[in-house]
């Protein structure tokens, strides 16, 4: 995994996300699933490409379910946008790139 994605803990959520000074794209995922493991790649390549203007956080819902039970996080990949604090947008299931930089365009 990129060293530009960060992944976080229950513990760290609220520095690592809600404390962000720029946009935070979380993805709460899990080691089983499936789609998850295909988002990875994607999520990889805008975390090079908005490297500064945007942070990709993971949460591994299996071992963080503080965080999962906070958000409502009933299907797995579920993808929100925090900024400033705040979640301001969210993404359910495998998309595509160009959707989910479509999503982050919105925010910058």
């Amino acid at each position: 995994m990129s060293d530009l994605i960060v992944n976080t803990t229950d513990a760290n959520f609220d520095q690592d996300v809600l404390q962000s000074d720029v946009p935070v794209l979380v993805d709460f995922w899990a080691t089983w699933c499936g789609p998850c493991k295909a988002i990875a790649p994607i999520l990889e390549d805008l975390a090079t490409e908005y490297q500064g203007k945007v942070k990709i956080v993971k949460v591994d819902v299996d071992n963080n379910p503080q965080a999962a039970s906070r958000f409502g996080i009933r299907n797995i990949p579920t993808l929100f946008v925090f900024k400033d604090g705040e979640k301001v947008d969210s993404v359910m299931g495998l998309q595509p790139k160009a959707e989910l930089a479509k999503v982050l365009d919105k925010h910058l």
